[in-house]
């Protein structure tokens, strides 16, 4: 069965998306949920949508289109974000359903677009994911590795601690603006797999998932990687075979291993309770009171 799935060629660009996808969500996801900006994923996923309808209007490829769109967006709702004040919300508001309403528009105006395309793109489909797609997969996967491992101490600074990061003298305005850019290559990247209206779950749950168990944030970062890639190809292998949407069966599969961890993390928070304060009152740290008296007696 495995052999068969892996000599589908549709199969095998599928499952190399799913990889690249379970992999960057998360990636760039910790920082964005560290920024309490989760929901960024989302409105940058609907201003893709315009250049979706564009790369269909000008009979160019809708994923590098998407892509050029999708940081020109991004590079504005953090400027909107930086200087907003009150009417911040709003501006945000309207450049999210403004790229969404025109991604809808162009697509139905452009002689090559439809109702099937326009699904695709915003659940994901595993049957139009493309050769073509799977080469810009590749390479803007491999700019959001490169800059979420390699600044990854910048990132985690300014992300934690505007100010201070400030104070140190980094850029933050720079690292702020790279955030943003790489979320919206993020986008760019899961949309042909998970879609656009989904992806921000999946940069999103699996950083909440590993939270439960781990509070170093390098620990954090792995665990949550592994659990991107591990959802993002079953729900792929299960799509194939079950003919189920892949975004939908994705997410799905992700809050499922959310709700099980946030179940195991509970009982395993009261352990380590119990091992703090039976340690306390022992004296020594992690050894509990009842073993100390037989432990001194020994030494």
């Amino acid at each position: 069965m495995i052999m068969e799935l892996l000599q589908s060629p549709l199969m095998q660009r599928a499952l190399l998306a799913a990889v690249l996808v379970g992999i960057t969500a998360p990636a760039i996801g910790i920082y964005l949920v560290q920024r309490r900006q989760a929901l960024m994923g989302d409105g940058i996923g609907h201003i893709a949508m315009t250049g979706v309808g564009l790369g269909f209007l000008l009979n160019s490829s809708p994923v590098w289109m998407a892509t050029l769109v999708s940081v020109v967006g991004a590079v504005s709702m953090e400027l909107i974000r930086s200087y907003g004040r009150m009417r911040g919300d709003v501006a945000l508001a309207m450049l999210f359903y403004g790229g969404m309403s025109g991604g809808v528009l162009l697509i139905n105006l452009s002689p090559t677009g439809s109702n099937a395309n326009l699904s695709s793109y915003l659940f994901g489909s595993l049957a139009t994911v493309s050769q073509s797609d799977v080469t810009a997969i590749c390479v803007l996967a491999a700019f959001v590795i490169l800059v979420t491992l390699g600044l990854r101490r910048q990132l985690f600074a300014v992300s934690q601690d505007e100010e201070f990061a400030r104070v140190t003298g980094l850029p933050v305005r720079v690292l702020n603006l790279l955030i943003a850019v790489t979320a919206a290559v993020t986008v760019t990247v899961a949309m042909r797999v998970v879609g656009l209206l989904l992806v921000s779950a999946l940069m999103v749950v699996p950083v909440a998932a590993a939270q439960q168990l781990t509070k170093s944030f390098a620990v954090t970062f792995v665990l949550a990687v592994v659990i991107g890639t591990a959802v993002t190809l079953s729900g792929t292998i299960t799509s194939y075979y079950q003919d189920v949407p892949p975004g939908a069966t994705i997410v799905l599969l992700a809050i499922v291993v959310f709700v099980a961890l946030t179940a195991l993390a509970a009982p395993l928070a009261r352990r380590r309770a119990r091992v703090a304060r039976a340690a306390e009152a022992g004296g020594g740290p992690g050894v509990p009171a009842t073993r100390r008296p037989v432990e001194s007696a020994g030494t």
